[in-house]
């Protein structure tokens, strides 16, 4: 499996070494072991593939809509196919469970499906000038080469999600993804290949030296456009670089989801959206739920029921049958989730169930619930990133959102209520750019997927995702009526 895994740059249509000759060690997070070496570029790849992107960007612009959209569709039905392969090699870079794997697989063929079709549909306008003397004719065109930076969490799905957009809207782009999981985008990258994507369109670079390779090209000025998914810190840093040469950007960054759950909920339905909006992932998703906010009367009934299910699930590395819950992705990952975890416990939350990492090979971490979580506990201010649900008990429904929108982010807030009237009252308040009602689950391809506040800048996916990718041009036409 690993052996048909191209481990090079994908530079102007080739697979070629870093310049330097130099790689990076791509481990598996299950027991450390390394799986395979990749090229580790430096500046000067990061360069070649930015000068390709922009070799390409012309002819590729020029392309029949429809052309791109074959293309894509083309691709989604080669990662139908490959579902089984794709999936392993997945779980391999990564550790979520196979059945996890398969699931973003599906999830990120969904992007290429979509923008497909979005491809046929970029449109503009003609209008009659309120004076009736010109004409109005706007026109949508690509906005140029893109550069995109994708996470270690969904090494697939966060490619997909910018590619397609891209590529249906005419843009060449240079993409670099996490060099925790590269072994997806190179997947992906053959599979694009495959699919007729004209060489130059798209190129791979893979680097330990993130900012050293990627600054260059930010402010080089021929990019016209920068999206990012990962933490706001990085972020911010992205956007101080952008502004050099205002590149439009798109920022998909840190979350701190609230879960509220009112004394109406149905608990059935409020634990079983917990548990995917908590363990989707192992918790390591910007979308995660992070912290639990349940009404006094019913917390000791949900946190029993939420501390049987977690229990219930069986750790293990994800290429067993079985296993529910795989390793967090490197060591440094594990630390912060047993640092969060400590501090809480040392400001007077109790452990439910959990809090015990065992020792050995591997990053793994337990299913952990705590309850009377303050919140001045660190854990309810930082993303936890990890598989621990956090409780912390309220008594009104003003004092549940006040908690909820006391964060500097805004990506994503979940409610459990059976009253419709509180609903959609909560949900206006709530200050997020996602809402989960009575549902733990809020990633759709065909949904605009965004945050406000520190949690970031556009949106992806649904019909104006791929207006991210594109530039509005505007003719005045002389009339003489």
């Amino acid at each position: 499996m690993l052996d048909a895994v191209p481990t090079g740059l994908f530079i102007g249509g080739s697979w070629r070494p870093a310049a330097s000759g130099a790689t990076l060690a791509v481990d598996d997070p299950a027991t450390g072991k390394t799986l395979v070496e990749v090229a580790d570029a430096g500046p000067e790849d990061g360069m070649e593939a930015l000068s390709a992107a922009c070799a390409a960007q012309a002819g590729f612009a020029a392309m029949a809509p429809r052309e791109r959209g074959e293309i894509l569709r083309r691709a989604y039905e080669l990662l139908m196919e490959r579902i089984d392969d794709l999936a392993l090699l997945m779980t391999l870079e990564m550790g979520k469970p196979l059945a996890e794997s398969k699931g973003e697989i599906t999830y990120a063929a969904e992007f290429f499906r979509w923008f497909a079709e979005e491809a046929v549909r970029i449109d503009g306008g003609y209008a009659v000038a309120p004076a009736g003397t010109s004409r109005f004719l706007v026109m949508k065109q690509p906005v140029g080469v893109c550069l995109l930076i994708t996470p270690w969490n969904f090494p697939m799905a966060m490619g997909t999600r910018k590619i397609g957009p891209a590529i249906a809207a005419g843009c060449a782009m240079v993409i670099k993804p996490s060099e925790l999981t590269p072994l997806s985008m190179h997947a992906l990258a053959a599979i694009l290949v495959e699919a007729g994507l004209p060489d130059g369109v798209l190129n791979v670079v893979t680097t330990s030296q993130a900012g050293a390779v990627m600054e260059p090209l930010i402010r080089d000025g021929r990019a016209r456009k920068l999206s990012f998914t990962g933490s706001t810190p990085v972020g911010k840093k992205l956007l101080e670089q952008a502004a050099d040469k205002v590149l439009r950007t798109s920022m998909e960054l840190g979350g701190n989801a609230p879960l509220i759950v009112f004394d109406d909920a149905d608990l059935d339905k409020a634990v079983e959206g917990a548990m995917a909006a908590k363990m989707r992932n192992m918790g390591e998703a910007c979308t995660a739920a992070n912290r639990f906010l349940v009404h006094r009367s019913v917390a000791e009934d949900f946190a029993s029921r939420l501390a049987q299910r977690m229990g219930a699930l069986v750790v293990g590395r994800g290429t067993e049958d079985g296993v529910q819950v795989g390793p967090l992705v490197n060591a440094k990952g594990r630390e912060k989730v047993t640092t969060l975890v400590r501090d809480a416990l040392d400001k007077g939350a109790a452990v439910r169930i959990g809090a015990d990492p065992a020792d050995g090979p591997g990053h793994f971490y337990p299913p952990t619930v705590l309850t009377d979580v303050p919140l001045t506990a660190r854990l309810a201010r930082e993303e936890i990133f990890g598989p621990v649900a956090a409780i912390t008990v309220f008594d009104d429904e003003d004092e549940a959102v006040a908690a909820a929108n006391d964060t500097e982010f805004g990506l994503v807030s979940y409610l459990f209520t059976e009253n419709v009237t509180r609903a959609l009252r909560v949900s206006e308040r709530l200050e997020a750019g996602m809402i989960g009602l009575n549902t733990g689950l809020v990633s759709n391809p065909a949904a605009p997927f965004g945050g406000i506040k520190q949690s970031g800048l556009g949106r992806e996916g649904g019909s104006v995702g791929i207006e991210e990718f594109l530039e509005t041009k505007y003719v005045a036409i002389a009339h003489s009526g």
